[in-house]
């Protein structure tokens, strides 16, 4: 009986580690990536900055073809006008 109670807490012990490793594992892969040398994030920035500096909000949002542009604007824009 004690060999069975063993068992179990590595059992548990193993299945705790595995899955602190997937949810710190998710986590890495949720962050934002580096856009910071992308064309469309520099565009972003740009215009992000000056609407916040003339208190303007995301009123001509640009639209690109390509959804990974999108995505770079949308975070340089953010980035910049304190979103």
């Amino acid at each position: 009986m004690t060999s069975m109670k063993i068992n179990l807490r590595r059992s548990i012990s193993a299945l705790a580690i595995a899955a602190g490793l997937g949810i710190s594992a998710g986590a890495v892969q949720a962050q934002d990536p580096d856009y910071s040398k992308n064309k469309r994030y520099q565009q972003g920035m740009h215009e992000g900055k000056y609407d916040q500096a003339h208190h303007l909000d995301h009123s001509k949002k640009r639209h690109f073809k390509k959804e990974e542009d999108q995505k770079a604007y949308e975070a340089g824009y953010q980035k910049a006008h304190g979103n």
